[in-house]
Protein backbone atom coordinates (compact mmCIF):
# COMPACT_ATOMS: atom_id res chain seq x y z
CA UNK A 1 0.00 0.00 0.00
CA UNK A 2 1.35 3.53 -1.13
CA UNK A 3 1.66 6.22 1.49
CA UNK A 4 -1.61 8.17 0.48
CA UNK A 5 -3.67 5.21 0.48
CA UNK A 6 -2.22 4.87 4.38
CA UNK A 7 -2.83 8.38 5.32
CA UNK A 8 -6.44 7.97 3.81
CA UNK A 9 -6.73 4.68 5.76
CA UNK A 10 -5.05 6.53 9.09
CA UNK A 11 -7.36 9.29 9.16
CA UNK A 12 -10.57 7.67 8.60
CA UNK A 13 -9.93 5.27 11.06
CA UNK A 14 -9.78 7.70 13.83
CA UNK A 15 -13.55 8.00 13.01
CA UNK A 16 -13.56 4.04 14.39
CA UNK A 17 -11.07 5.18 17.55
CA UNK A 18 -13.63 8.00 18.32
CA UNK A 19 -16.41 5.04 17.99
CA UNK A 20 -14.43 2.79 20.56
CA UNK A 21 -13.82 5.50 23.09
CA UNK A 22 -17.07 7.13 23.15
CA UNK A 23 -18.37 3.04 23.92
CA UNK A 24 -15.51 2.24 26.61
CA UNK A 25 -15.57 5.24 28.08
CA UNK A 26 -18.66 4.65 30.05
CA UNK A 27 -17.27 1.76 31.96
CA UNK A 28 -15.30 4.10 33.55
CA UNK A 29 -18.34 6.59 34.18
CA UNK A 30 -21.17 4.53 35.24
CA UNK A 31 -20.09 3.23 38.52
CA UNK A 32 -19.20 7.05 39.27
CA UNK A 33 -21.90 9.10 37.71
CA UNK A 34 -24.21 6.48 39.62
CA UNK A 35 -23.22 8.19 42.99
CA UNK A 36 -23.77 11.62 41.57
CA UNK A 37 -26.79 11.27 40.24
CA UNK A 38 -28.10 8.36 42.79
CA UNK A 39 -28.94 6.17 39.03
CA UNK A 40 -31.01 2.96 39.87
CA UNK A 41 -30.42 -0.30 37.47
CA UNK A 42 -32.76 1.05 34.92
CA UNK A 43 -30.99 5.11 34.61
CA UNK A 44 -27.81 3.13 34.20
CA UNK A 45 -29.38 1.13 31.12
CA UNK A 46 -30.85 4.74 29.45
CA UNK A 47 -27.44 6.46 30.26
CA UNK A 48 -25.80 3.57 27.72
CA UNK A 49 -28.88 3.22 25.88
CA UNK A 50 -29.34 7.22 25.15
CA UNK A 51 -26.15 7.23 23.38
CA UNK A 52 -27.21 4.58 21.09
CA UNK A 53 -30.67 5.67 20.11
CA UNK A 54 -27.99 9.10 18.58
CA UNK A 55 -26.49 6.26 16.53
CA UNK A 56 -29.63 4.61 15.37
CA UNK A 57 -30.24 7.94 13.69
CA UNK A 58 -26.99 8.86 12.61
CA UNK A 59 -26.83 5.68 10.56
CA UNK A 60 -30.71 6.37 9.41
CA UNK A 61 -30.18 9.24 7.74
CA UNK A 62 -25.88 8.96 7.07
CA UNK A 63 -26.79 6.05 4.39
CA UNK A 64 -28.71 8.35 1.73
CA UNK A 65 -27.08 11.81 2.83
CA UNK A 66 -23.45 9.69 1.74
CA UNK A 67 -24.98 8.52 -1.61
CA UNK A 68 -26.14 12.02 -2.53
CA UNK A 69 -23.85 14.21 -1.15
CA UNK A 70 -20.43 12.02 -0.81
CA UNK A 71 -19.20 10.14 2.02
CA UNK A 72 -16.36 13.04 2.66
CA UNK A 73 -18.72 15.72 3.77
CA UNK A 74 -20.66 13.19 5.78
CA UNK A 75 -17.30 12.27 7.86
CA UNK A 76 -16.96 15.78 8.58
CA UNK A 77 -20.69 16.27 10.32
CA UNK A 78 -19.42 13.21 11.93
CA UNK A 79 -16.55 14.79 13.41
CA UNK A 80 -18.05 17.96 14.39
CA UNK A 81 -20.69 15.93 16.76
CA UNK A 82 -17.60 14.04 18.42
CA UNK A 83 -16.09 17.03 19.28
CA UNK A 84 -19.34 19.00 20.66
CA UNK A 85 -20.22 15.57 22.26
CA UNK A 86 -17.26 15.46 24.05
CA UNK A 87 -17.55 19.08 25.84
CA UNK A 88 -21.14 18.53 26.10
CA UNK A 89 -20.98 15.48 28.07
CA UNK A 90 -17.80 16.74 30.73
CA UNK A 91 -18.80 20.40 31.32
CA UNK A 92 -23.00 20.52 30.97
CA UNK A 93 -23.91 20.93 34.46
CA UNK A 94 -27.73 18.78 34.08
CA UNK A 95 -28.08 15.45 33.75
CA UNK A 96 -31.17 15.76 31.31
CA UNK A 97 -28.49 18.12 29.13
CA UNK A 98 -25.85 15.68 29.52
CA UNK A 99 -28.01 12.70 27.81
CA UNK A 100 -28.73 14.70 25.08
CA UNK A 101 -25.01 15.47 24.75
CA UNK A 102 -24.66 11.49 24.90
CA UNK A 103 -27.62 11.79 22.31
CA UNK A 104 -25.61 13.91 19.57
CA UNK A 105 -22.41 12.15 20.57
CA UNK A 106 -24.28 8.69 19.23
CA UNK A 107 -25.37 10.36 16.06
CA UNK A 108 -21.48 10.74 15.38
CA UNK A 109 -21.12 6.97 16.27
CA UNK A 110 -23.76 6.00 14.47
CA UNK A 111 -22.20 7.93 10.98
CA UNK A 112 -18.64 6.96 11.64
CA UNK A 113 -19.61 2.93 12.05
CA UNK A 114 -21.26 3.15 8.30
CA UNK A 115 -19.54 5.94 6.20
CA UNK A 116 -16.12 5.10 7.56
CA UNK A 117 -15.92 1.30 6.40
CA UNK A 118 -18.19 2.30 3.70
CA UNK A 119 -15.33 4.54 2.46
CA UNK A 120 -12.33 2.86 3.17
CA UNK A 121 -13.61 -0.69 1.03
CA UNK A 122 -14.44 2.59 -1.80
CA UNK A 123 -10.28 3.18 -1.95
CA UNK A 124 -8.47 0.31 -0.81
CA UNK A 125 -7.50 -2.16 -3.46
CA UNK A 126 -9.40 -5.96 -4.19
CA UNK A 127 -6.26 -7.79 -3.08
CA UNK A 128 -6.01 -5.77 0.86
CA UNK A 129 -9.64 -4.52 1.38
CA UNK A 130 -10.43 -7.17 3.96
CA UNK A 131 -7.03 -5.82 5.66
CA UNK A 132 -7.82 -2.09 5.53
CA UNK A 133 -11.50 -1.68 6.66
CA UNK A 134 -10.09 -4.71 9.74
CA UNK A 135 -7.92 -1.59 10.36
CA UNK A 136 -11.10 0.19 11.18
CA UNK A 137 -11.78 -2.60 13.72
CA UNK A 138 -8.31 -1.97 14.86
CA UNK A 139 -9.06 1.66 15.81
CA UNK A 140 -12.07 0.95 17.26
CA UNK A 141 -10.13 -1.47 19.70
CA UNK A 142 -7.48 0.89 20.37
CA UNK A 143 -10.00 3.46 21.30
CA UNK A 144 -12.03 0.74 23.83
CA UNK A 145 -8.00 0.79 25.42
CA UNK A 146 -7.34 3.67 25.89
CA UNK A 147 -10.61 4.92 27.04
CA UNK A 148 -9.64 2.07 29.28
CA UNK A 149 -6.20 3.57 30.41
CA UNK A 150 -7.32 7.05 30.11
CA UNK A 151 -10.44 5.94 32.73
CA UNK A 152 -8.00 4.25 35.25
CA UNK A 153 -5.50 6.99 35.25
CA UNK A 154 -7.61 9.56 35.93
CA UNK A 155 -9.79 7.61 38.92
CA UNK A 156 -5.96 7.28 40.59
CA UNK A 157 -4.73 11.05 40.02
CA UNK A 158 -7.26 12.83 40.72
CA UNK A 159 -9.31 13.45 43.74
CA UNK A 160 -12.46 14.78 44.74
CA UNK A 161 -10.42 18.04 45.45
CA UNK A 162 -10.73 19.31 41.97
CA UNK A 163 -12.98 21.15 40.43
CA UNK A 164 -14.10 18.85 37.90
CA UNK A 165 -15.51 14.83 38.93
CA UNK A 166 -13.20 12.31 37.27
CA UNK A 167 -16.33 11.37 35.19
CA UNK A 168 -16.20 14.18 33.84
CA UNK A 169 -12.43 14.40 32.78
CA UNK A 170 -13.29 11.24 31.80
CA UNK A 171 -15.98 12.12 28.86
CA UNK A 172 -12.98 15.45 28.03
CA UNK A 173 -10.36 13.27 27.19
CA UNK A 174 -12.35 12.34 23.88
CA UNK A 175 -12.59 16.24 22.46
CA UNK A 176 -8.93 15.70 21.54
CA UNK A 177 -8.33 13.19 18.92
CA UNK A 178 -12.06 14.52 18.19
CA UNK A 179 -10.36 17.66 17.32
CA UNK A 180 -7.53 15.45 15.04
CA UNK A 181 -10.32 13.73 13.28
CA UNK A 182 -11.81 16.82 12.16
CA UNK A 183 -9.06 18.24 10.94
CA UNK A 184 -8.08 15.18 9.54
CA UNK A 185 -11.45 14.98 7.44
CA UNK A 186 -10.65 18.36 5.71
CA UNK A 187 -6.91 16.67 4.16
CA UNK A 188 -8.40 13.24 2.63
CA UNK A 189 -10.16 13.13 -1.40
CA UNK A 190 -13.52 12.25 -2.00
CA UNK A 191 -14.10 8.31 -2.32
CA UNK A 192 -13.14 7.93 -6.25
CA UNK A 193 -15.45 5.51 -6.59
CA UNK A 194 -18.41 7.33 -5.50
CA UNK A 195 -17.16 10.23 -7.73
CA UNK A 196 -17.17 8.21 -10.75
CA UNK A 197 -20.97 6.59 -10.18
CA UNK A 198 -21.81 10.32 -10.24
CA UNK A 199 -20.54 10.58 -13.79
CA UNK A 200 -17.43 12.31 -12.23
CA UNK A 201 -15.07 9.68 -14.29
CA UNK A 202 -11.27 12.30 -14.23
CA UNK A 203 -11.97 13.12 -11.20
CA UNK A 204 -12.23 10.17 -9.70
CA UNK A 205 -9.66 8.72 -12.21
CA UNK A 206 -6.83 10.78 -10.86
CA UNK A 207 -7.23 9.53 -7.12
CA UNK A 208 -7.17 6.06 -8.48
CA UNK A 209 -4.12 6.67 -9.64
CA UNK A 210 -2.94 8.70 -6.98
CA UNK A 211 -4.15 5.72 -4.84
CA UNK A 212 -1.84 3.40 -7.19
CA UNK A 213 -4.88 1.57 -8.56
CA UNK A 214 -4.42 2.33 -12.08
CA UNK A 215 -5.13 -1.46 -13.27
CA UNK A 216 -8.97 -0.91 -12.01
CA UNK A 217 -11.81 -2.26 -13.09
CA UNK A 218 -13.67 0.31 -14.79
CA UNK A 219 -16.52 1.59 -13.09
CA UNK A 220 -19.10 3.75 -15.00
CA UNK A 221 -21.70 6.12 -13.93
CA UNK A 222 -24.91 3.80 -12.23
CA UNK A 223 -28.30 4.69 -13.29
CA UNK A 224 -30.40 5.35 -9.71
CA UNK A 225 -31.51 1.69 -7.89
CA UNK A 226 -34.54 1.01 -5.79
CA UNK A 227 -33.74 0.11 -2.34
CA UNK A 228 -35.99 -2.53 -2.73
CA UNK A 229 -34.11 -4.37 -5.18
CA UNK A 230 -31.86 -5.70 -2.10
CA UNK A 231 -35.43 -7.73 -1.43
CA UNK A 232 -35.18 -9.47 -5.64
CA UNK A 233 -33.84 -12.98 -5.85
CA UNK A 234 -30.31 -11.91 -6.77
CA UNK A 235 -29.45 -9.90 -3.27
CA UNK A 236 -31.73 -11.64 -0.94
CA UNK A 237 -28.99 -13.49 0.48
CA UNK A 238 -26.48 -10.62 0.70
CA UNK A 239 -29.28 -8.31 2.48
CA UNK A 240 -29.78 -11.40 5.00
CA UNK A 241 -26.03 -11.49 5.48
CA UNK A 242 -25.94 -7.89 5.92
CA UNK A 243 -29.12 -8.09 8.21
CA UNK A 244 -27.85 -11.19 10.78
CA UNK A 245 -23.81 -10.72 10.79
CA UNK A 246 -24.02 -6.97 12.89
CA UNK A 247 -27.40 -8.57 15.11
CA UNK A 248 -24.91 -11.16 16.37
CA UNK A 249 -21.86 -9.28 16.80
CA UNK A 250 -24.06 -7.33 19.33
CA UNK A 251 -25.44 -10.52 20.77
CA UNK A 252 -22.52 -12.24 21.26
CA UNK A 253 -21.78 -10.82 24.50
CA UNK A 254 -19.13 -8.58 23.88
CA UNK A 255 -20.96 -5.08 24.83
CA UNK A 256 -21.45 -6.11 28.57
CA UNK A 257 -17.99 -6.95 28.86
CA UNK A 258 -17.30 -3.27 27.68
CA UNK A 259 -19.87 -1.42 29.49
CA UNK A 260 -20.57 -2.93 32.11
CA UNK A 261 -17.17 -4.68 32.49
CA UNK A 262 -15.87 -3.31 35.58
CA UNK A 263 -19.31 -3.73 37.43
CA UNK A 264 -19.44 -7.41 36.65
CA UNK A 265 -16.14 -8.39 37.55
CA UNK A 266 -17.36 -5.91 41.27
CA UNK A 267 -20.54 -8.59 41.54
CA UNK A 268 -17.95 -11.19 41.43
CA UNK A 269 -16.16 -10.22 44.55
CA UNK A 270 -13.15 -7.61 43.00
CA UNK A 271 -12.08 -4.29 44.01
CA UNK A 272 -12.81 -1.75 42.01
CA UNK A 273 -8.59 -1.13 41.18
CA UNK A 274 -8.53 -4.79 40.64
CA UNK A 275 -11.96 -4.28 37.72
CA UNK A 276 -10.31 -1.74 36.30
CA UNK A 277 -7.15 -3.09 35.97
CA UNK A 278 -8.87 -6.14 34.55
CA UNK A 279 -10.23 -3.78 31.93
CA UNK A 280 -6.78 -2.44 31.15
CA UNK A 281 -5.85 -6.19 30.59
CA UNK A 282 -9.02 -6.62 28.34
CA UNK A 283 -8.93 -3.67 25.97
CA UNK A 284 -4.81 -5.03 25.54
CA UNK A 285 -6.26 -8.05 24.19
CA UNK A 286 -8.35 -6.62 22.55
CA UNK A 287 -6.13 -4.70 20.42
CA UNK A 288 -3.66 -7.18 19.78
CA UNK A 289 -6.09 -10.34 18.41
CA UNK A 290 -7.49 -8.12 15.94
CA UNK A 291 -3.85 -7.96 14.42
CA UNK A 292 -4.61 -11.58 13.78
CA UNK A 293 -7.70 -10.71 11.24
CA UNK A 294 -5.41 -8.15 9.70
CA UNK A 295 -2.56 -10.30 8.96
CA UNK A 296 -5.49 -13.59 7.88
CA UNK A 297 -8.36 -11.75 6.71
CA UNK A 298 -7.21 -11.58 2.69
CA UNK A 299 -5.09 -14.65 3.33
CA UNK A 300 -7.25 -17.13 5.28
CA UNK A 301 -10.82 -15.77 3.93
CA UNK A 302 -13.66 -13.82 5.37
CA UNK A 303 -15.80 -18.09 6.08
CA UNK A 304 -12.74 -19.72 8.09
CA UNK A 305 -12.30 -16.93 10.10
CA UNK A 306 -15.43 -16.45 11.63
CA UNK A 307 -16.62 -20.28 11.68
CA UNK A 308 -13.39 -20.76 13.87
CA UNK A 309 -14.07 -17.40 15.78
CA UNK A 310 -17.44 -17.98 17.02
CA UNK A 311 -16.83 -21.73 17.85
CA UNK A 312 -13.80 -20.40 20.59
CA UNK A 313 -16.48 -18.07 21.53
CA UNK A 314 -19.50 -20.41 21.73
CA UNK A 315 -16.73 -22.37 24.53
CA UNK A 316 -15.50 -19.69 26.20
CA UNK A 317 -18.76 -17.66 26.94
CA UNK A 318 -19.88 -21.18 28.13
CA UNK A 319 -16.80 -20.98 30.51
CA UNK A 320 -17.44 -18.00 31.46
CA UNK A 321 -20.95 -18.35 33.00
CA UNK A 322 -19.75 -21.35 34.95
CA UNK A 323 -17.04 -19.48 36.52
CA UNK A 324 -19.54 -17.01 37.57
CA UNK A 325 -22.26 -19.97 39.06
CA UNK A 326 -19.30 -21.00 41.24
CA UNK A 327 -18.43 -17.54 42.53
CA UNK A 328 -14.66 -16.00 44.05
CA UNK A 329 -13.08 -19.27 43.97
CA UNK A 330 -12.92 -19.49 40.30
CA UNK A 331 -12.01 -16.10 39.76
CA UNK A 332 -8.83 -17.03 37.22
CA UNK A 333 -11.03 -18.93 34.98
CA UNK A 334 -13.26 -16.30 34.85
CA UNK A 335 -10.80 -13.98 33.85
CA UNK A 336 -9.39 -16.73 31.89
CA UNK A 337 -12.49 -17.55 29.72
CA UNK A 338 -13.31 -13.49 28.97
CA UNK A 339 -9.68 -13.80 28.15
CA UNK A 340 -10.27 -16.26 25.36
CA UNK A 341 -13.59 -15.09 24.14
CA UNK A 342 -11.63 -11.54 23.20
CA UNK A 343 -9.23 -13.76 21.35
CA UNK A 344 -11.79 -15.18 19.10
CA UNK A 345 -14.40 -12.38 18.93
CA UNK A 346 -11.55 -9.89 18.03
CA UNK A 347 -10.19 -11.51 14.64
CA UNK A 348 -13.73 -12.78 13.37
CA UNK A 349 -17.41 -11.62 15.19
CA UNK A 350 -16.05 -8.17 15.57
CA UNK A 351 -14.13 -6.95 12.44
CA UNK A 352 -15.66 -9.37 9.79
CA UNK A 353 -19.35 -7.86 10.21
CA UNK A 354 -18.03 -4.77 8.94
CA UNK A 355 -15.61 -6.32 6.07
CA UNK A 356 -18.22 -8.20 5.15
CA UNK A 357 -21.13 -5.61 5.21
CA UNK A 358 -18.95 -3.36 3.34
CA UNK A 359 -18.21 -5.31 0.38
CA UNK A 360 -21.85 -7.78 -0.58
CA UNK A 361 -24.39 -4.66 -1.82
CA UNK A 362 -24.31 -3.00 -5.49
CA UNK A 363 -22.60 -0.05 -5.26
CA UNK A 364 -25.35 2.72 -6.50
CA UNK A 365 -27.15 2.23 -3.17
CA UNK A 366 -24.07 0.77 -1.48
CA UNK A 367 -24.45 3.33 1.36
CA UNK A 368 -27.88 3.08 2.03
CA UNK A 369 -27.83 -0.75 2.37
CA UNK A 370 -24.96 -0.84 4.23
CA UNK A 371 -26.46 2.28 6.72
CA UNK A 372 -29.35 -0.82 7.27
CA UNK A 373 -26.83 -3.18 8.14
CA UNK A 374 -25.17 -0.85 10.49
CA UNK A 375 -29.07 0.41 12.33
CA UNK A 376 -29.64 -3.63 13.19
CA UNK A 377 -25.87 -2.97 14.73
CA UNK A 378 -27.08 0.00 16.83
CA UNK A 379 -30.99 -1.26 17.40
CA UNK A 380 -29.36 -4.63 18.83
CA UNK A 381 -26.79 -2.70 20.63
CA UNK A 382 -29.49 -0.40 22.45
CA UNK A 383 -31.47 -3.57 23.71
CA UNK A 384 -28.78 -4.86 24.80
CA UNK A 385 -27.30 -2.11 26.43
CA UNK A 386 -30.56 -1.58 28.09
CA UNK A 387 -31.09 -5.10 29.27
CA UNK A 388 -27.86 -5.90 30.25
CA UNK A 389 -28.02 -4.36 33.91
CA UNK A 390 -31.42 -6.30 34.40
CA UNK A 391 -30.43 -9.75 32.97
CA UNK A 392 -27.14 -9.08 35.22
CA UNK A 393 -29.37 -8.32 38.17
CA UNK A 394 -32.07 -11.02 37.88
CA UNK A 395 -30.90 -13.65 36.08
CA UNK A 396 -27.23 -13.34 37.54
CA UNK A 397 -23.74 -13.07 35.71
CA UNK A 398 -23.64 -17.01 34.72
CA UNK A 399 -26.62 -17.31 32.63
CA UNK A 400 -26.38 -13.78 30.95
CA UNK A 401 -23.19 -15.79 29.19
CA UNK A 402 -24.79 -18.39 28.67
CA UNK A 403 -27.20 -16.37 26.53
CA UNK A 404 -24.76 -14.99 24.73
CA UNK A 405 -23.15 -18.48 23.92
CA UNK A 406 -26.02 -19.62 23.02
CA UNK A 407 -25.80 -16.58 20.05
CA UNK A 408 -22.52 -17.77 19.55
CA UNK A 409 -23.79 -20.58 18.14
CA UNK A 410 -26.93 -19.43 16.26
CA UNK A 411 -23.84 -17.32 14.71
CA UNK A 412 -21.93 -20.11 13.64
CA UNK A 413 -24.81 -22.53 12.05
CA UNK A 414 -25.92 -19.28 9.90
CA UNK A 415 -22.23 -18.35 8.60
CA UNK A 416 -21.87 -21.69 7.95
CA UNK A 417 -24.79 -22.03 5.52
CA UNK A 418 -25.17 -18.43 3.87
CA UNK A 419 -22.01 -16.87 3.68
CA UNK A 420 -19.51 -17.35 0.39
CA UNK A 421 -16.01 -16.14 0.05
CA UNK A 422 -15.25 -12.65 -1.05
CA UNK A 423 -12.03 -12.34 -0.50
CA UNK A 424 -9.43 -11.35 -3.75
CA UNK A 425 -12.47 -10.29 -5.63
CA UNK A 426 -13.37 -6.77 -6.38
CA UNK A 427 -16.63 -4.79 -5.20
CA UNK A 428 -17.59 -5.23 -9.00
CA UNK A 429 -17.09 -8.71 -9.37
CA UNK A 430 -18.60 -9.33 -6.15
CA UNK A 431 -21.98 -7.74 -7.06
CA UNK A 432 -22.00 -9.55 -10.16
CA UNK A 433 -21.13 -12.87 -8.40
CA UNK A 434 -24.92 -12.33 -6.82
CA UNK A 435 -26.51 -11.91 -10.15
CA UNK A 436 -24.94 -14.95 -11.46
Amino acid sequence: MNKFLGGIVLIASLGGFLFGFDMAVVSGVIPLITVSFQLSAAAQGWFVSSALLGCIAGVAFSGSLSDQYGRKKILLLAALLFFMAALGCGLLPAYSMIILARIAGGVGVGIASNVVPLYIAEVAPASIRGRMVTFYQLAITVGILLAYCSNAFILSRVNQAFFLHPWQLMFLVGSLPALVFLLGVLLIPESPRWLMQQGRIAEGGRIFAQLGMSDREEISRQESMSFGVLFSRPYRKALLLGLLLPLFSQLSGINAIIYFGPSILLQSGASITDSYGAQIFFGVANVLFTLIAIWKVDQLGRRPLYLIGSAGAVLCLSLTGFAFGMGGEKYGLMIGAIFGFLLFFAFSIGPLKFVVASEIFPGAIRGRALALSIMVMWIADTIVGQLTPLLLTYLGADYTFYFFAVCCAVAFVTVLKLLPETKGKSLEEIEHLWKK
